[in-house]
Protein backbone atom coordinates (compact mmCIF):
# COMPACT_ATOMS: atom_id res chain seq x y z
CA UNK A 1 0.00 0.00 0.00
CA UNK A 2 1.22 3.14 -1.07
CA UNK A 3 1.54 5.97 1.97
CA UNK A 4 -1.44 7.76 0.50
CA UNK A 5 -4.00 4.62 0.93
CA UNK A 6 -2.48 4.25 4.29
CA UNK A 7 -3.21 7.71 5.74
CA UNK A 8 -6.80 7.39 3.96
CA UNK A 9 -7.51 4.19 5.19
CA UNK A 10 -6.07 5.61 8.83
CA UNK A 11 -8.31 8.62 8.51
CA UNK A 12 -11.56 6.57 7.86
CA UNK A 13 -10.74 4.20 10.47
CA UNK A 14 -10.28 6.65 13.19
CA UNK A 15 -13.61 8.30 11.97
CA UNK A 16 -15.71 4.94 12.17
CA UNK A 17 -14.05 4.22 15.86
CA UNK A 18 -14.91 8.13 16.56
CA UNK A 19 -18.58 7.63 15.02
CA UNK A 20 -18.67 4.05 17.19
CA UNK A 21 -17.37 5.73 20.23
CA UNK A 22 -19.84 8.56 20.17
CA UNK A 23 -22.58 6.16 19.52
CA UNK A 24 -22.15 3.66 21.86
CA UNK A 25 -22.11 6.97 24.75
CA UNK A 26 -25.15 8.79 23.57
CA UNK A 27 -26.56 5.04 23.74
CA UNK A 28 -25.60 4.38 27.21
CA UNK A 29 -26.07 8.09 28.36
CA UNK A 30 -30.02 7.86 26.90
CA UNK A 31 -30.55 4.35 28.53
CA UNK A 32 -28.91 6.08 32.18
CA UNK A 33 -31.72 9.27 31.38
CA UNK A 34 -34.27 6.49 30.82
CA UNK A 35 -33.94 4.22 33.58
CA UNK A 36 -35.16 7.63 36.14
CA UNK A 37 -33.62 5.75 39.36
CA UNK A 38 -35.55 2.37 39.33
CA UNK A 39 -32.49 0.49 37.80
CA UNK A 40 -30.46 1.69 40.95
CA UNK A 41 -33.17 1.24 43.72
CA UNK A 42 -33.39 -2.63 43.05
CA UNK A 43 -29.91 -2.19 43.24
CA UNK A 44 -30.08 -0.65 46.85
CA UNK A 45 -32.18 -3.45 48.33
CA UNK A 46 -30.18 -5.97 47.68
CA UNK A 47 -29.24 -8.71 49.92
CA UNK A 48 -26.03 -10.56 50.61
CA UNK A 49 -27.43 -13.44 47.78
CA UNK A 50 -24.76 -13.85 45.16
CA UNK A 51 -26.96 -15.08 42.75
CA UNK A 52 -28.95 -12.23 42.81
CA UNK A 53 -26.17 -9.93 42.77
CA UNK A 54 -24.66 -11.52 39.23
CA UNK A 55 -28.32 -12.02 38.04
CA UNK A 56 -29.23 -8.13 38.85
CA UNK A 57 -25.36 -6.61 38.07
CA UNK A 58 -25.44 -8.49 34.19
CA UNK A 59 -29.24 -7.28 34.10
CA UNK A 60 -27.86 -3.69 34.98
CA UNK A 61 -25.03 -3.67 32.72
CA UNK A 62 -27.05 -5.22 29.76
CA UNK A 63 -29.36 -2.24 29.82
CA UNK A 64 -26.90 0.32 30.28
CA UNK A 65 -24.34 -0.89 27.75
CA UNK A 66 -21.19 -0.09 29.68
CA UNK A 67 -19.70 -2.42 32.53
CA UNK A 68 -17.63 0.63 33.76
CA UNK A 69 -20.63 2.56 34.09
CA UNK A 70 -21.95 0.16 36.20
CA UNK A 71 -19.01 -0.47 37.90
CA UNK A 72 -18.64 2.90 38.95
CA UNK A 73 -22.17 3.01 40.25
CA UNK A 74 -21.69 0.19 41.99
CA UNK A 75 -18.61 2.39 44.04
CA UNK A 76 -20.58 4.97 44.52
CA UNK A 77 -23.37 2.85 46.32
CA UNK A 78 -20.46 1.60 48.56
CA UNK A 79 -18.59 4.84 49.26
CA UNK A 80 -22.37 5.97 49.88
CA UNK A 81 -23.08 3.02 52.34
CA UNK A 82 -26.08 2.32 50.81
CA UNK A 83 -24.79 -1.16 49.24
CA UNK A 84 -22.77 -3.45 51.26
CA UNK A 85 -19.78 -4.97 50.24
CA UNK A 86 -20.28 -8.29 49.86
CA UNK A 87 -23.65 -7.75 47.58
CA UNK A 88 -21.22 -5.68 45.47
CA UNK A 89 -19.27 -8.24 44.91
CA UNK A 90 -21.91 -10.25 43.00
CA UNK A 91 -22.79 -7.15 40.95
CA UNK A 92 -19.29 -6.44 39.68
CA UNK A 93 -19.32 -10.35 38.58
CA UNK A 94 -22.62 -10.09 36.90
CA UNK A 95 -21.52 -6.80 35.32
CA UNK A 96 -18.69 -8.66 33.34
CA UNK A 97 -21.35 -10.99 32.04
CA UNK A 98 -23.96 -8.33 30.89
CA UNK A 99 -20.96 -6.04 28.79
CA UNK A 100 -21.03 -9.02 26.49
CA UNK A 101 -24.07 -7.85 25.49
CA UNK A 102 -23.15 -5.71 23.53
CA UNK A 103 -20.82 -7.87 21.03
CA UNK A 104 -23.80 -10.03 20.62
CA UNK A 105 -25.58 -7.38 19.34
CA UNK A 106 -22.71 -6.08 17.41
CA UNK A 107 -22.26 -9.75 15.53
CA UNK A 108 -25.67 -9.02 13.58
CA UNK A 109 -22.88 -7.42 10.54
CA UNK A 110 -21.75 -11.21 9.94
CA UNK A 111 -25.13 -11.98 9.00
CA UNK A 112 -26.19 -12.64 5.40
CA UNK A 113 -26.59 -9.17 2.99
CA UNK A 114 -27.77 -11.70 -0.06
CA UNK A 115 -30.33 -9.64 -1.99
CA UNK A 116 -33.53 -10.66 -1.20
CA UNK A 117 -33.27 -12.59 1.95
CA UNK A 118 -35.45 -11.17 4.89
CA UNK A 119 -32.43 -11.60 6.73
CA UNK A 120 -30.84 -8.83 5.15
CA UNK A 121 -33.63 -6.63 6.73
CA UNK A 122 -31.49 -7.12 9.81
CA UNK A 123 -28.33 -6.46 8.98
CA UNK A 124 -26.54 -2.78 10.17
CA UNK A 125 -26.48 -1.39 7.04
CA UNK A 126 -30.38 -1.28 7.37
CA UNK A 127 -30.88 -0.66 10.95
CA UNK A 128 -28.29 2.24 11.24
CA UNK A 129 -30.11 4.21 8.90
CA UNK A 130 -33.43 3.83 10.13
CA UNK A 131 -33.05 3.60 13.67
CA UNK A 132 -31.25 7.43 12.80
CA UNK A 133 -34.57 7.85 11.04
CA UNK A 134 -36.64 6.83 13.74
CA UNK A 135 -34.01 8.88 16.71
CA UNK A 136 -34.11 12.43 14.74
CA UNK A 137 -37.86 12.58 14.53
CA UNK A 138 -38.69 11.69 17.65
CA UNK A 139 -36.10 14.06 18.89
CA UNK A 140 -36.64 16.88 16.82
CA UNK A 141 -40.52 16.63 16.87
CA UNK A 142 -41.82 15.01 20.75
CA UNK A 143 -41.16 17.76 23.56
CA UNK A 144 -41.47 15.24 26.20
CA UNK A 145 -37.71 14.72 28.21
CA UNK A 146 -38.57 10.99 27.87
CA UNK A 147 -38.99 10.80 24.45
CA UNK A 148 -36.34 12.68 23.59
CA UNK A 149 -33.80 10.01 25.64
CA UNK A 150 -35.38 7.48 23.78
CA UNK A 151 -34.94 9.26 20.87
CA UNK A 152 -31.25 9.91 21.64
CA UNK A 153 -31.07 6.37 22.22
CA UNK A 154 -31.93 5.28 18.61
CA UNK A 155 -29.32 7.88 17.42
CA UNK A 156 -26.94 6.34 19.47
CA UNK A 157 -27.85 2.76 17.60
CA UNK A 158 -27.91 4.09 14.22
CA UNK A 159 -24.77 5.98 14.87
CA UNK A 160 -23.09 3.21 16.67
CA UNK A 161 -23.83 0.98 13.71
CA UNK A 162 -22.48 3.54 11.07
CA UNK A 163 -19.23 3.30 13.22
CA UNK A 164 -19.06 -0.11 12.76
CA UNK A 165 -19.79 -0.01 8.74
CA UNK A 166 -17.31 2.61 8.57
CA UNK A 167 -14.63 0.73 10.40
CA UNK A 168 -15.03 -2.54 8.22
CA UNK A 169 -15.24 -0.10 5.27
CA UNK A 170 -11.72 1.25 6.16
CA UNK A 171 -9.85 -2.23 6.97
CA UNK A 172 -11.26 -4.28 4.58
CA UNK A 173 -8.18 -4.00 2.08
CA UNK A 174 -5.93 -4.96 4.73
CA UNK A 175 -6.91 -8.65 4.03
CA UNK A 176 -4.35 -8.70 1.56
CA UNK A 177 -1.70 -7.37 3.21
CA UNK A 178 1.01 -9.37 3.63
CA UNK A 179 2.59 -7.49 7.04
CA UNK A 180 -0.47 -6.64 8.67
CA UNK A 181 -1.51 -10.69 8.85
CA UNK A 182 1.71 -11.13 9.83
CA UNK A 183 1.32 -8.67 12.94
CA UNK A 184 -2.05 -10.57 13.90
CA UNK A 185 0.26 -13.55 13.87
CA UNK A 186 2.04 -12.49 16.33
CA UNK A 187 -0.91 -12.06 18.85
CA UNK A 188 -1.36 -15.42 19.23
CA UNK A 189 1.29 -14.67 22.10
CA UNK A 190 -0.81 -15.04 24.82
CA UNK A 191 1.31 -12.81 26.90
CA UNK A 192 1.65 -9.71 24.03
CA UNK A 193 -2.49 -10.52 23.69
CA UNK A 194 -3.34 -10.00 26.63
CA UNK A 195 -1.28 -7.05 26.94
CA UNK A 196 -3.00 -4.98 23.49
CA UNK A 197 -6.38 -5.95 24.26
CA UNK A 198 -5.66 -4.56 28.23
CA UNK A 199 -3.95 -1.34 26.70
CA UNK A 200 -6.37 -0.54 24.03
CA UNK A 201 -8.72 -1.23 26.24
CA UNK A 202 -7.69 0.89 28.87
CA UNK A 203 -7.39 3.51 26.53
CA UNK A 204 -10.65 3.71 25.72
CA UNK A 205 -12.08 2.72 28.51
CA UNK A 206 -14.57 0.39 27.22
CA UNK A 207 -14.42 -3.20 26.73
CA UNK A 208 -17.33 -2.96 24.62
CA UNK A 209 -16.05 -0.44 22.23
CA UNK A 210 -12.81 -2.67 22.05
CA UNK A 211 -14.63 -6.20 21.18
CA UNK A 212 -16.81 -3.99 19.28
CA UNK A 213 -13.42 -2.99 17.20
CA UNK A 214 -12.13 -6.00 17.24
CA UNK A 215 -14.75 -7.13 16.08
CA UNK A 216 -14.77 -4.95 13.14
CA UNK A 217 -11.20 -5.80 12.16
CA UNK A 218 -12.34 -9.63 12.07
CA UNK A 219 -14.06 -8.55 9.00
CA UNK A 220 -11.00 -8.86 7.03
CA UNK A 221 -10.46 -12.99 7.53
CA UNK A 222 -6.92 -12.11 9.02
CA UNK A 223 -7.63 -12.82 12.72
CA UNK A 224 -7.79 -16.47 13.91
CA UNK A 225 -9.01 -17.55 17.51
CA UNK A 226 -5.34 -18.06 18.41
CA UNK A 227 -4.83 -14.20 17.77
CA UNK A 228 -8.05 -13.29 19.33
CA UNK A 229 -8.88 -14.97 22.32
CA UNK A 230 -5.88 -13.63 24.52
CA UNK A 231 -6.83 -10.02 23.15
CA UNK A 232 -10.54 -10.71 24.51
CA UNK A 233 -9.59 -11.57 27.37
CA UNK A 234 -7.07 -8.80 28.07
CA UNK A 235 -9.51 -6.26 27.15
CA UNK A 236 -11.53 -7.55 30.42
CA UNK A 237 -8.50 -6.80 32.09
CA UNK A 238 -8.27 -3.61 30.93
CA UNK A 239 -12.03 -2.58 31.26
CA UNK A 240 -10.74 -2.17 34.68
CA UNK A 241 -8.82 1.44 34.82
CA UNK A 242 -12.16 3.42 35.03
CA UNK A 243 -13.12 1.72 38.53
CA UNK A 244 -9.65 2.08 39.44
CA UNK A 245 -9.58 5.73 38.91
CA UNK A 246 -12.73 6.72 40.02
CA UNK A 247 -12.27 5.04 43.06
CA UNK A 248 -9.42 7.23 44.31
CA UNK A 249 -11.14 9.59 46.58
CA UNK A 250 -13.70 7.48 48.12
CA UNK A 251 -13.86 5.12 50.96
CA UNK A 252 -11.85 2.55 51.84
CA UNK A 253 -14.39 -0.20 51.28
CA UNK A 254 -15.27 1.63 47.34
CA UNK A 255 -11.56 1.56 47.19
CA UNK A 256 -11.88 -2.17 47.50
CA UNK A 257 -14.72 -3.05 45.42
CA UNK A 258 -12.48 -1.30 42.87
CA UNK A 259 -9.76 -4.16 43.32
CA UNK A 260 -12.09 -6.80 43.53
CA UNK A 261 -13.01 -5.78 39.93
CA UNK A 262 -9.55 -6.10 39.26
CA UNK A 263 -8.60 -9.10 41.12
CA UNK A 264 -11.47 -10.97 39.39
CA UNK A 265 -10.49 -10.11 36.11
CA UNK A 266 -6.70 -10.79 36.56
CA UNK A 267 -6.94 -14.20 38.83
CA UNK A 268 -10.21 -15.01 36.18
CA UNK A 269 -7.24 -14.07 32.63
CA UNK A 270 -4.71 -16.40 34.49
CA UNK A 271 -6.95 -19.26 35.43
CA UNK A 272 -9.05 -19.09 31.76
CA UNK A 273 -5.42 -18.31 29.97
CA UNK A 274 -3.66 -22.17 31.92
CA UNK A 275 -6.89 -24.13 31.36
CA UNK A 276 -7.47 -23.46 27.46
CA UNK A 277 -3.53 -23.62 26.35
CA UNK A 278 -3.09 -26.42 28.64
CA UNK A 279 -6.29 -28.26 26.77
CA UNK A 280 -4.77 -26.67 23.09
CA UNK A 281 -1.33 -28.57 23.74
CA UNK A 282 -2.52 -31.82 24.59
CA UNK A 283 -5.61 -32.56 23.10
CA UNK A 284 -5.65 -29.42 20.94
CA UNK A 285 -9.35 -27.25 19.30
CA UNK A 286 -9.38 -27.97 15.71
CA UNK A 287 -10.73 -24.02 15.19
CA UNK A 288 -7.46 -22.49 16.88
CA UNK A 289 -5.79 -21.35 13.35
CA UNK A 290 -9.22 -20.64 11.79
CA UNK A 291 -10.34 -17.25 10.83
CA UNK A 292 -12.80 -15.90 13.88
CA UNK A 293 -15.46 -14.19 12.44
CA UNK A 294 -17.59 -11.57 14.94
CA UNK A 295 -20.17 -14.22 15.76
CA UNK A 296 -17.23 -16.42 17.22
CA UNK A 297 -15.40 -13.11 18.80
CA UNK A 298 -18.92 -12.15 20.87
CA UNK A 299 -19.67 -16.01 21.62
CA UNK A 300 -16.03 -16.47 23.09
CA UNK A 301 -16.37 -12.86 25.04
CA UNK A 302 -19.74 -13.95 26.58
CA UNK A 303 -17.93 -17.98 27.71
CA UNK A 304 -15.26 -16.38 29.08
CA UNK A 305 -17.38 -14.11 31.96
CA UNK A 306 -19.89 -16.83 32.23
CA UNK A 307 -17.12 -19.24 33.01
CA UNK A 308 -15.19 -17.09 35.25
CA UNK A 309 -18.26 -15.60 36.89
CA UNK A 310 -19.35 -19.73 37.68
CA UNK A 311 -15.48 -20.93 38.87
CA UNK A 312 -15.93 -17.73 41.51
CA UNK A 313 -19.09 -18.06 43.00
CA UNK A 314 -17.84 -20.50 45.67
CA UNK A 315 -14.42 -18.06 46.36
CA UNK A 316 -16.84 -14.70 47.02
CA UNK A 317 -15.32 -14.53 50.85
CA UNK A 318 -11.61 -14.80 49.35
CA UNK A 319 -11.82 -12.02 46.82
CA UNK A 320 -13.57 -9.94 49.76
CA UNK A 321 -10.66 -11.12 52.13
CA UNK A 322 -7.89 -10.33 49.46
CA UNK A 323 -9.46 -6.91 48.94
CA UNK A 324 -8.94 -5.95 53.13
CA UNK A 325 -5.64 -7.55 52.80
CA UNK A 326 -4.69 -5.44 50.48
CA UNK A 327 -6.56 -2.34 51.95
CA UNK A 328 -6.77 -2.48 55.49
CA UNK A 329 -9.48 -1.43 57.97
CA UNK A 330 -8.72 2.09 59.69
CA UNK A 331 -8.43 1.38 63.54
CA UNK A 332 -11.62 3.72 64.36
CA UNK A 333 -14.20 2.04 62.38
CA UNK A 334 -17.20 3.54 63.68
CA UNK A 335 -16.56 7.17 62.36
CA UNK A 336 -18.65 8.12 59.57
CA UNK A 337 -18.84 11.41 57.28
CA UNK A 338 -22.08 12.91 56.88
CA UNK A 339 -21.06 14.03 53.71
CA UNK A 340 -20.05 10.37 52.50
CA UNK A 341 -23.21 10.16 50.11
CA UNK A 342 -22.78 13.00 48.33
CA UNK A 343 -21.26 10.72 45.48
CA UNK A 344 -19.60 12.24 42.61
CA UNK A 345 -19.73 8.75 41.01
CA UNK A 346 -23.56 9.20 41.28
CA UNK A 347 -23.69 12.12 38.95
CA UNK A 348 -24.09 10.43 35.77
CA UNK A 349 -27.70 9.11 36.80
CA UNK A 350 -29.19 12.14 37.88
CA UNK A 351 -32.46 10.08 39.32
CA UNK A 352 -29.82 8.22 41.66
CA UNK A 353 -27.69 11.49 42.69
CA UNK A 354 -30.55 13.52 43.24
CA UNK A 355 -32.20 10.50 45.93
CA UNK A 356 -28.35 10.91 47.83
CA UNK A 357 -29.78 14.96 48.14
CA UNK A 358 -32.69 14.05 49.40
CA UNK A 359 -30.71 11.68 51.92
CA UNK A 360 -28.62 14.43 53.00
CA UNK A 361 -31.06 17.15 53.29
CA UNK A 362 -33.42 14.99 55.43
CA UNK A 363 -29.77 14.42 57.78
CA UNK A 364 -29.52 18.56 57.75
CA UNK A 365 -33.10 18.69 58.50
CA UNK A 366 -32.81 16.86 61.81
CA UNK A 367 -29.61 17.91 62.73
CA UNK A 368 -31.23 21.82 62.70
CA UNK A 369 -34.66 19.90 64.60
CA UNK A 370 -32.58 18.83 67.04
CA UNK A 371 -30.22 21.86 67.59
CA UNK A 372 -33.58 23.61 68.39
CA UNK A 373 -34.80 20.95 70.66
CA UNK A 374 -30.70 21.75 72.31
CA UNK A 375 -31.27 25.42 72.53
CA UNK A 376 -34.84 24.96 74.04
CA UNK A 377 -33.27 23.02 76.82
CA UNK A 378 -30.95 26.16 77.76
CA UNK A 379 -33.60 27.79 79.02
CA UNK A 380 -34.79 25.34 81.46
CA UNK A 381 -31.36 23.66 82.50
CA UNK A 382 -27.93 25.60 81.42
CA UNK A 383 -25.63 22.50 80.15
CA UNK A 384 -21.97 22.78 79.14
CA UNK A 385 -22.15 19.62 77.30
CA UNK A 386 -25.33 21.07 75.31
CA UNK A 387 -23.61 24.48 74.08
CA UNK A 388 -20.67 21.88 72.94
CA UNK A 389 -23.51 19.63 70.57
CA UNK A 390 -25.42 22.75 68.89
CA UNK A 391 -22.12 24.22 68.19
CA UNK A 392 -21.00 20.86 67.04
CA UNK A 393 -24.35 20.42 64.68
CA UNK A 394 -24.30 24.02 63.51
CA UNK A 395 -21.03 23.21 62.05
CA UNK A 396 -21.55 20.33 59.99
CA UNK A 397 -25.24 21.89 58.96
CA UNK A 398 -23.04 24.48 57.19
CA UNK A 399 -20.38 22.73 55.95
CA UNK A 400 -23.42 20.10 54.44
CA UNK A 401 -25.39 23.19 53.39
CA UNK A 402 -22.22 24.30 51.20
CA UNK A 403 -21.43 21.01 49.96
CA UNK A 404 -25.08 20.15 48.90
CA UNK A 405 -25.07 23.07 46.60
CA UNK A 406 -21.87 22.45 45.03
CA UNK A 407 -22.90 18.45 44.41
CA UNK A 408 -26.58 20.64 43.23
CA UNK A 409 -24.31 22.04 40.20
CA UNK A 410 -22.72 19.42 39.83
CA UNK A 411 -25.83 17.69 39.32
CA UNK A 412 -27.36 20.67 37.25
CA UNK A 413 -25.01 20.34 34.16
CA UNK A 414 -26.42 17.46 33.23
CA UNK A 415 -29.69 17.27 31.04
CA UNK A 416 -32.26 17.37 33.74
CA UNK A 417 -36.27 16.59 32.60
CA UNK A 418 -38.70 18.89 33.94
CA UNK A 419 -39.52 17.15 37.02
CA UNK A 420 -36.00 16.41 38.30
CA UNK A 421 -34.70 20.37 37.72
CA UNK A 422 -38.20 20.82 40.19
CA UNK A 423 -36.95 18.07 42.72
CA UNK A 424 -33.37 19.93 42.60
CA UNK A 425 -34.52 23.42 42.84
CA UNK A 426 -37.08 22.60 46.07
CA UNK A 427 -34.22 21.05 47.22
CA UNK A 428 -31.81 24.32 47.45
CA UNK A 429 -34.48 26.43 48.95
CA UNK A 430 -35.14 24.07 51.67
CA UNK A 431 -31.85 23.35 52.41
CA UNK A 432 -31.27 27.57 52.97
CA UNK A 433 -34.60 27.17 55.26
CA UNK A 434 -33.14 24.45 57.34
CA UNK A 435 -29.28 26.30 57.62
CA UNK A 436 -31.43 29.32 58.68
CA UNK A 437 -33.38 27.59 61.23
CA UNK A 438 -29.77 26.13 62.74
CA UNK A 439 -28.31 29.72 62.80
CA UNK A 440 -31.18 31.19 64.95
CA UNK A 441 -30.63 28.07 67.08
CA UNK A 442 -27.32 29.34 67.41
CA UNK A 443 -28.69 33.15 68.54
CA UNK A 444 -30.62 31.35 71.13
CA UNK A 445 -27.84 29.46 72.55
CA UNK A 446 -25.94 33.23 72.73
CA UNK A 447 -29.04 34.42 74.67
CA UNK A 448 -29.07 31.41 77.31
CA UNK A 449 -24.98 31.93 77.22
CA UNK A 450 -26.04 35.75 78.57
CA UNK A 451 -28.64 34.76 80.91
CA UNK A 452 -26.61 31.85 82.18
CA UNK A 453 -23.00 34.84 82.62
CA UNK A 454 -25.51 37.35 84.00
CA UNK A 455 -26.76 35.15 86.63
CA UNK A 456 -30.55 36.36 85.03
CA UNK A 457 -33.95 34.90 85.50
CA UNK A 458 -37.40 34.95 84.06
CA UNK A 459 -40.21 35.20 86.73
CA UNK A 460 -42.77 32.30 86.92
CA UNK A 461 -45.17 34.44 85.06
CA UNK A 462 -42.84 35.20 82.01
CA UNK A 463 -41.82 31.78 81.91
CA UNK A 464 -45.55 30.28 81.38
CA UNK A 465 -46.21 32.59 78.35
CA UNK A 466 -42.73 31.84 77.37
CA UNK A 467 -43.13 28.16 77.28
CA UNK A 468 -46.41 28.26 75.27
CA UNK A 469 -44.22 29.51 72.68
CA UNK A 470 -41.28 27.49 72.88
CA UNK A 471 -43.59 24.22 72.65
CA UNK A 472 -45.61 25.73 69.63
CA UNK A 473 -42.10 26.48 67.75
CA UNK A 474 -41.40 23.16 68.67
CA UNK A 475 -44.38 21.58 67.30
CA UNK A 476 -44.24 23.60 63.92
CA UNK A 477 -40.13 22.37 63.49
CA UNK A 478 -41.77 18.59 63.92
CA UNK A 479 -44.26 19.37 61.52
CA UNK A 480 -42.09 21.34 58.83
CA UNK A 481 -39.40 18.33 59.70
CA UNK A 482 -42.09 15.30 59.24
CA UNK A 483 -43.45 17.14 56.20
CA UNK A 484 -40.13 17.34 54.10
CA UNK A 485 -39.10 13.89 55.14
CA UNK A 486 -42.67 12.36 54.06
CA UNK A 487 -43.48 15.05 51.48
CA UNK A 488 -46.66 15.63 53.49
CA UNK A 489 -48.88 17.45 51.74
CA UNK A 490 -51.84 17.78 54.35
CA UNK A 491 -49.35 18.08 57.16
CA UNK A 492 -47.45 21.25 55.62
CA UNK A 493 -50.96 23.10 55.21
CA UNK A 494 -51.17 23.18 58.94
CA UNK A 495 -48.10 24.89 59.16
CA UNK A 496 -49.11 28.24 58.26
CA UNK A 497 -52.07 28.65 60.36
CA UNK A 498 -49.61 27.65 63.22
CA UNK A 499 -47.18 30.57 62.28
CA UNK A 500 -49.88 33.29 62.67
CA UNK A 501 -51.16 31.87 65.70
CA UNK A 502 -47.09 31.96 66.46
CA UNK A 503 -47.14 35.69 65.29
CA UNK A 504 -50.21 36.35 67.23
CA UNK A 505 -48.37 35.05 70.41
CA UNK A 506 -44.91 36.87 70.28
CA UNK A 507 -47.05 39.80 69.84
CA UNK A 508 -48.95 39.68 73.31
CA UNK A 509 -45.50 38.14 75.07
CA UNK A 510 -43.89 41.36 73.64
CA UNK A 511 -46.47 43.38 74.59
CA UNK A 512 -47.48 42.36 78.66
CA UNK A 513 -43.39 42.10 78.66
CA UNK A 514 -42.95 45.41 77.83
CA UNK A 515 -46.18 46.84 80.56
CA UNK A 516 -43.64 44.64 82.95
CA UNK A 517 -40.08 46.62 81.84
CA UNK A 518 -42.30 50.81 82.20
CA UNK A 519 -43.04 49.73 85.40
CA UNK A 520 -39.36 48.81 86.27
CA UNK A 521 -40.11 45.35 87.47
CA UNK A 522 -37.50 43.57 85.02
CA UNK A 523 -34.00 44.89 83.62
CA UNK A 524 -33.71 46.24 80.83
CA UNK A 525 -30.82 44.48 79.75
CA UNK A 526 -32.89 41.15 80.28
CA UNK A 527 -35.80 42.84 78.56
CA UNK A 528 -33.50 43.00 75.40
CA UNK A 529 -32.41 39.15 75.65
CA UNK A 530 -36.09 38.08 75.89
CA UNK A 531 -37.35 40.29 72.98
CA UNK A 532 -34.20 39.26 71.12
CA UNK A 533 -35.22 35.16 72.09
CA UNK A 534 -39.03 35.64 71.01
CA UNK A 535 -37.42 37.60 67.64
CA UNK A 536 -35.54 34.50 66.88
CA UNK A 537 -38.31 32.09 68.02
CA UNK A 538 -40.73 33.85 65.46
CA UNK A 539 -38.03 33.56 62.68
CA UNK A 540 -37.56 29.60 63.32
CA UNK A 541 -41.47 29.68 62.03
CA UNK A 542 -41.14 31.77 59.75
CA UNK A 543 -38.43 29.41 58.07
CA UNK A 544 -40.86 26.33 58.91
CA UNK A 545 -43.55 27.81 57.10
CA UNK A 546 -41.24 28.62 53.78
CA UNK A 547 -40.62 24.89 53.81
CA UNK A 548 -44.03 24.11 54.46
CA UNK A 549 -45.00 26.27 51.44
CA UNK A 550 -42.09 24.74 49.05
CA UNK A 551 -44.00 21.22 49.95
CA UNK A 552 -46.86 22.31 49.43
CA UNK A 553 -45.91 23.83 45.93
CA UNK A 554 -43.91 20.53 44.96
CA UNK A 555 -47.66 18.69 45.14
CA UNK A 556 -49.33 21.25 43.44
CA UNK A 557 -47.16 23.19 41.17
CA UNK A 558 -45.40 22.60 38.23
CA UNK A 559 -42.42 24.97 39.76
CA UNK A 560 -41.96 26.26 42.99
CA UNK A 561 -44.11 28.35 44.68
CA UNK A 562 -42.97 32.33 45.91
CA UNK A 563 -43.63 31.89 49.91
CA UNK A 564 -44.29 35.59 50.50
CA UNK A 565 -47.31 35.29 47.67
CA UNK A 566 -48.62 32.03 48.84
CA UNK A 567 -48.93 33.15 52.18
CA UNK A 568 -50.57 36.54 51.09
CA UNK A 569 -53.06 34.69 49.12
CA UNK A 570 -54.05 32.06 51.82
CA UNK A 571 -54.32 34.59 55.03
CA UNK A 572 -56.57 36.74 52.07
CA UNK A 573 -59.02 33.75 51.18
CA UNK A 574 -58.92 32.49 55.23
CA UNK A 575 -60.61 29.13 54.01
CA UNK A 576 -62.77 27.49 56.54
CA UNK A 577 -60.16 24.53 57.37
CA UNK A 578 -57.53 27.45 57.80
CA UNK A 579 -59.60 29.06 60.22
CA UNK A 580 -60.26 25.81 61.92
CA UNK A 581 -56.71 24.80 62.75
CA UNK A 582 -55.67 28.45 63.40
CA UNK A 583 -58.61 27.93 66.47
CA UNK A 584 -57.48 25.13 67.54
CA UNK A 585 -53.40 26.28 67.73
CA UNK A 586 -55.19 29.97 69.69
CA UNK A 587 -56.98 27.31 72.26
CA UNK A 588 -53.95 24.98 72.44
CA UNK A 589 -51.21 27.51 73.08
CA UNK A 590 -53.00 30.39 73.86
CA UNK A 591 -56.15 30.13 76.11
CA UNK A 592 -54.50 27.81 78.63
Amino acid sequence: MNPIDVFSMIIKLGGGIAFFLFGMNLLSSSLEKLSTGKVEKILEKLTGNIFKSILFGALVTGIIQSSAATTVIIIGLVNARILKFKSAIGLIMGANIGTTVTGQILRLNGLSTSSGSIISLLTPAIIAPIFAIIGIIMFLALKKDKYKNIGCAFLGVGILFTGMLSMEASVSPLSSNVWFTSLFSKFSNPVLGVLIGAIVTAIIQSSSASVGILQAISSTGIISYASAIPIIIGQNIGTCITPIMSSINANKNAKRIALVHLYFNIIGCIVFLVGIYTIQKFIGFSFWNLPIDMGGIANFHTLFNVIVTILFIPFVSLLEKLAFVTIKPDEDTNSINDLDVLDERLIIVPALAIEQIKKTATKMCNYAKENFIDAKSLFYKYDHETVKRIKNKENIIDTIDDELNNYILKIKENSLNDTETKEVTTIIHLSSEFERISDHCTNLLECAEKLHKNNMSFSDSVMKDFTSMLNAVDEICTMAVTAFINNDYELAQKIEPLEEVIDMLEYNIKSTYTVKLNKKNYSIECGVIFLEILGNLERISDHCSNIAVYIIGKNESSKPLNPHEYIHKIHHEQTTNYMEITDFYINKYMLQ
